[in-house]
């Protein structure tokens, strides 16, 4: 599986030649979820399960929010305090 390291950000394979040969290897795009996470995700999943398939189908499916379908338009300035929410915590607010 391939994540990202960024707080922002999809796994974008189908961009560039190195994701798409990567792909062909069986290299299995992770979406937004952090290498930390799929780690974890991956040592349970294979308490669960040792089949194959099943595997890839439940490190894919979001069980706990670890991967979204979308981000916010502005989630690049969340943790740079661009937004209200991001500064009612960074001023020791509550969200």
């Amino acid at each position: 599986y391939m994540t990202v390291q960024t707080l922002w950000g999809y796994v974008q394979m189908y961009v560039y030649d190195t994701g798409r040969d990567l792909m062909e290897l069986g290299v299995v795009p992770g979406g937004n979820m952090l290498p930390e996470v799929a780690y974890v995700k991956l040592g349970w999943v294979l308490g669960q399960t040792q089949n194959r398939d099943e595997v890839k189908e439940l490190m894919l499916t979001p069980l706990a929010g670890e991967i979204t379908e979308r981000e916010p338009f502005d989630g690049y300035m969340i943790l740079q305090g661009g937004t209200p929410q991001a500064k009612a915590y960074f001023e020791g607010g509550l969200l």
